[in-house]
């Protein structure tokens, strides 16, 4: 076990909060900051407006695992709406197209098989990619045409939960899905409503997993407010990296961000010092697969 207390210790680590609906992502890390009294807090994969759920916060040195963090897949849980098409691909976008939809479970099924697995998506044009050094909702905004980018996704899993329900001539139905990183879940509504040969918008998100951390383990705005919450140190959210305790020359190699021998066979390794202090996160070099070059490198603080 680390000895966090043989270090120099500061707030550092993983806060898990369970988004409202209607409030951004930036809205929860600014919140989050002001409570915590610090502006070093990043999140590792926005949420749509919309969208409730799992939004894993960075704070302090805990930055550092962003991309990390951010890697991992993500599951969701989504309500879709046949029959309806708006300008977001979500029930909150302006309405550009209605039609009468009924299909039933067996279409569904087969429509969600279909979708199961790696595809090209392409990416909303509401969205904070960037093209040309713009982002796509600017062009949308200003009601200019740009060719969206596209890029392949990870459909792991896909699941029908729960019952269909047909009203005011709409086909109303839940999934669950694990997606890879970089997933948009509006694009993959639209994708499934096309599938079934008709229109189709996102009415409802939760985000119910990132990683290992889940949601019945995230805290509400009210319950960081109050100071009923704990944070995830630095080294939980890295345990499932293999650990190897160095010191001397070693030690002195790896805090000075050296490449070094890769003699215990591992694609990463976190490394820690004798007194249990975090050091570096190494990984496999591209360059010579025989070595390990720095990813993350930390310091008694963390």
């Amino acid at each position: 076990m680390i000895n966090l207390f043989s270090c120099r210790w500061v707030m550092n680590g993983i806060l898990l909060v369970n988004k409202k609906e209607n409030w951004t992502s930036r809205d929860v890390v600014n919140k989050v900051g002001k409570i915590l009294g610090t502006k070093k807090v990043g999140h590792t994969g926005t949420l749509d407006p919309l969208a409730t759920g799992v939004l894993v916060l960075c704070i302090e040195s805990a930055t550092k695992l962003n991309e990390i963090l951010t890697s991992t897949y993500k599951e969701y849980e989504a309500e879709i709406t046949l029959g309806l098409l708006t300008d977001t691909l979500d029930i909150t976008g302006n309405e550009l197209k209605e039609e009468k939809v009924k299909v039933n479970k067996e279409q569904i099924l087969e429509a969600l098989n279909k979708m199961t697995g790696k595809y090209v998506q392409e990416v909303p044009i509401y969205s904070a990619v960037k093209v040309n050094g713009r982002k796509l909702y600017e062009y949308a905004r200003a009601g200019e045409s740009v060719e969206l980018p596209k890029r392949e996704v990870d459909i792991k899993e896909l699941e029908l939960i729960g019952d269909i329900k047909y009203t005011d001539n709409k086909t109303i139905f839940n999934i669950r899905c694990l997606v890879s990183k970089g997933t948009y879940i509006r694009a993959l509504v639209n994708d499934i409503a096309n599938s079934l040969n008709t229109i189709g918008v996102m009415s409802k998100l939760t985000r119910t997993k990132q990683g290992k951390f889940k949601l019945e383990n995230c805290y509400k705005i009210e319950d960081i407010e109050s100071g009923n919450y704990k944070l995830i140190s630095i080294v939980e959210a890295l345990n499932n990296f293999p650990k190897v305790v160095v010191d001397g020359y070693l030690e002195n190699l790896i805090k000075n961000g050296a490449v070094i021998n890769d003699e215990w066979k591992q694609e990463h390794i976190l490394f820690i010092d004798k007194n249990n202090c975090l050091l570096a996160l190494y990984k496999s070099y591209d360059k010579d697969k025989t070595k390990l070059k720095p990813w993350k490198m930390f310091n008694n603080n963390d």
